[in-house]
């Protein structure tokens, strides 16, 4: 009982100096390790969103870092199958799986790996990631396309004389106003590549309103057009035929009307002036007595 005593009595004490070097250590540590783990997380999951107009060119850059020892860029769009570029420097080789010739290096990629894509369509539209390895370590870095597409505008008159504003297929939807107006109801029709035709009629003008100004709004640019409507002549036509039959309808009903009460008058005048026919017995009796009186 006392060696132990005397054993544990023994051992040196920790001074308070190393106690707080050993404690600086550790926090050091820890802080480097939070560190380095915040970057790796920050360099593999960034994720940005970009939008193209369709028809136009779009870039997609990957970090920029030298000693490039691989880079692969890894599509996957919403429509058709995904596909990858890549390029190994230990080869001096690049290749591509199920790429469209439209999807290419900008520049040469042991130097610059940014992703050109050519006339962007509706198919370009999805993610794009880029892994780069490289001396210093690994990065990725996530794109997601949104792809643009400006409505076709058209403005024009219906068969009533009325002002329509379409703004066809475009994506997203457009908004339609018109100027010094609001009576109107858009209505949207939704097609299968995703673009959306928008149709507004300017049902109500004001009297003295001649011209009508339709207002496309979209993120791939403004338009707007004028428009002067009248009522067509089709519809002038239809409605002077039926104000025209009508009035001769109601001609030929005024002219029976009257025929049916001149006819019941005529005929209610004769009855009442035509002379009271005796029978033939009445006629013959005092005659045939007269002659027999004479016989």
């Amino acid at each position: 009982m006392g060696s132990s005593q005397q054993a544990g009595w023994s051992k040196k004490p920790i001074s308070p100096k190393t106690a707080r070097a050993t404690l600086k250590v550790v926090r050091n540590t820890m802080y480097t390790i939070v560190l380095l783990s915040f970057s790796a997380v920050t360099g593999a999951t960034g994720n940005n969103r970009v939008s193209a107009t369709g028809g136009s060119s779009s870039e997609l850059n990957c970090s920029h870092k030298s000693n490039i020892t691989m880079v692969t860029w890894k599509i996957s769009p919403k429509v058709g199958g995904p596909c990858t570029m890549g390029y190994r420097a230990d080869q001096n080789k690049t290749d591509r799986t199920n790429c469209s010739d439209s999807m290419n290096w900008k520049f040469r990629p042991d130097g610059d790996p940014t992703l050109e894509i050519r006339h962007v369509g509706i198919a370009h539209e999805g993610n794009y990631t880029c892994e780069l390895v490289t001396t210093e370590g690994n990065f990725h870095k996530t794109y997601y396309l949104t792809v643009l597409v400006p409505p076709r505008l058209a403005l024009y008159c219906d068969n009533h004389g009325d002002p329509v504003c379409e703004a066809a297929a475009g994506k997203p939807a457009a908004q339609v106003a018109w100027v010094l107006d609001s009576n109107s109801t858009p209505r949207e029709e939704g097609h299968d590549n995703g673009t959306v035709t928008v149709l507004s009629k300017l049902t109500a003008r004001s009297t003295n309103m001649t011209n009508a100004t339709c207002i496309v709004s979209h993120p791939a640019g403004n338009q707007s057009k004028t428009i002067a409507c009248h009522p067509s002549k089709n519809s002038t036509w239809f409605l002077h035929c039926f104000i025209s039959l009508a009035g001769l309808l109601g001609l030929l009903l005024l002219l029976a009307a009257l025929h049916r009460y001149t006819f019941c008058d005529s005929r209610t005048m004769r009855n009442q002036y035509k002379p009271r026919h005796l029978p033939s017995a009445e006629l013959s009796g005092p005659i045939s007595n007269a002659a027999h009186e004479q016989k």
